[in-house]
């Protein structure tokens, strides 16, 4: 950088100046102080890491009348209501953004609060937080289930905004789960025409495309919950000439190459991006669980074959005995202080797949979340924390990971950053 300056009156103020500059050079490019990522380039999934966004909890005060929802199994919320395995790391916050939880509180006596995802001012900072660690931007979870409730549409709107405010990109990601069978195809398909007509979410400048088409995301193609026909129906729909013409990933399940049903098989390989729902599909090794990417390989190879991108899923571990009790226990799958997300990074970038999806951004639910969670949760209850590690460590880790995934930095087996810096 050259300086604006021609003369300097003292030689004390030029070194000075110099160390100053020398100084802000250096906390700039520490990982901890990381500039911003510049705006997300939306026109493709080319490079990116894209994250989940459930976008589902609600609290008492928020406007949505929807109570503790996500929160806990009742209108109240007391330690054995609870459905959340982590506690958000609130620090942050404003108090417009804080909703106490009566009876909770932390070591001290400290008040306990908790979040809504309906308010406009948390959406923004959790797509701050995107743009600080280098996520490229976020799939907005849409439920069927819940395509009525207009709290949702109220998240939709705040992600619009947040979006274009911090360069991040967004897209739809309708989960099937739970929805009537027969009614899908109608429900799916007059909404996204209602988003691409009147409410024109596609064209939004941070609407994420690829192959010069809008971005959806079809989560739960499943041959146990439907069958073929329905998935060709969807594909399709999306396929055709038109205004609601998109690129579609597909949401399905790990061993989808294997399933015999040859209609399914052939759905699988329409997709224009395939993305094998891999949380809990794991191995042990060394008597720790360890996330199965052995198959990715063979995914990639039969992706390529049929002409598909593969869009591997890369979580950070699992839990969910809040919501499950505790004979879930068994199904917890511990971080090992960032080493389970790490491997499945070093995996995606040795396969070049040039694309990743975090999920989730803040599922907090099964304990899947990558933003901020305290360490010092509520004395009331039982939850699981990042075993002491700083709070954005698994923000930091994603947006490590994606720079090893472009090739920016070295592929490396071991992590690259440290929690002090």
């Amino acid at each position: 950088m050259q300086s604006r300056a021609t003369s300097l009156p003292h030689r004390r103020t030029f070194w000075l100046t110099l160390l100053l500059a020398a100084g802000v050079s250096l906390l700039l490019e520490s990982p901890l102080h990381a500039q911003p990522k510049p705006v997300t380039d939306a026109t493709t999934l080319e490079g990116k890491v894209m994250t989940g966004y459930q976008g589902w909890f609600r609290c008492p005060g928020d406007g949505t009348e929807r109570g503790w929802l996500h929160w806990s199994r009742r209108s109240t919320i007391t330690p054995q209501s609870l459905t959340f395995e982590m506690w958000p790391d609130l620090s942050e916050f404003s108090s417009t953004e804080k909703y106490a939880v009566p009876g909770f509180s932390h070591v001290g006596g400290t008040p306990a609060y908790l979040y809504s995802s309906v308010n406009k001012e948390t959406i923004q900072r959790h797509f701050q937080w995107m743009q600080q660690y280098g996520i490229d931007g976020a799939f907005v979870q849409r439920f069927l289930v819940n395509l009525r409730d207009p709290s949702f549409e109220k998240v939709l709107e705040n992600v619009r905004v947040a979006a274009k405010d911090s360069g991040r990109a967004f897209g739809i990601c309708y989960d099937l789960s739970g929805y009537p069978t027969e009614r899908i195809y109608d429900r799916l398909t007059e909404d996204w025409r209602e988003l691409c007509d009147r409410r024109k979410v596609t064209r939004d400048e941070r609407y994420l495309d690829h192959d010069g088409l809008p971005v959806v995301f079809l989560w739960g193609l499943y041959s146990d919950r439907f069958d073929a026909k329905l998935a060709h129906q969807l594909i399709d729909f999306f396929h055709e000439e038109g205004p609601y013409r998109a690129t579609v990933i597909g949401g399905v399940p790990p061993q989808w190459r294997r399933d015999r049903d040859p209609q399914w098989a052939a759905a699988y390989r329409k997709l224009d991006v395939i993305s094998p729902w891999n949380v809990g599909n794991i191995e042990m090794r060394g008597g720790e669980k360890i996330a199965n990417t052995n198959i990715w390989k063979g995914d990639q190879v039969a992706a390529t074959e049929a002409g598909v991108r593969l869009l591997p899923v890369i979580y950070p571990g699992f839990a969910w005995t809040n919501l499950k009790g505790p004979v879930a226990q068994r199904d917890t799958i511990e971080r090992r202080r960032g080493d389970f997300f790490w491997e499945q990074w070093v995996a995606a970038a040795k396969l070049k797949t040039g694309m990743v999806y975090v999920a989730m951004f803040d599922e907090v639910d099964e304990a899947t979340a990558i933003f901020k969670v305290t360490n010092d949760p509520p004395t009331q209850g039982s939850y699981a924390t990042y075993d002491g590690l700083p709070s954005d460590w698994y923000l930091r880790l994603a947006g490590e990971g994606g720079r090893m995934l472009r090739g920016e930095v070295p592929i490396s087996e071991q992590i690259t950053i440290t929690p002090q810096r």
